[in-house]
């Protein structure tokens, strides 16, 4: 358990300074990147917020909601990415 909340700390820390994953400024800054440059998760999230207009808003709301027992390692890292860092509430 120590390793995984370690790793969200220092994934928080990282992406503290960047733009909400789905929002508006980051799907701009996805668009000047090369696409070559897009890791599988950009892609993923780009396809999900951008390009089909997804509210991540919705899917941290609904998140909020599971039981976080019931979370999978890639639903915690997204929350912590998309949920927590740089939330404006």
């Amino acid at each position: 358990m120590k390793p995984t909340i370690a790793i969200l700390a220092v994934m928080f820390l990282l992406l503290a300074a960047c733009d909400r994953v789905g929002s508006e400024a980051w799907c701009e800054k996805q668009n000047e990147k090369p696409k070559s440059d897009w890791t599988f998760q950009e892609t993923g999230d780009y396809t999900k917020y951008c390009a089909l207009g997804m509210d991540p808003e919705k899917w941290c709301k609904k998140m909020e909601k599971k039981d976080k027992g019931d979370w999978t390692a890639n639903e915690a890292a997204e929350y912590a990415s998309s949920c927590v860092v740089g939330r404006s509430d």
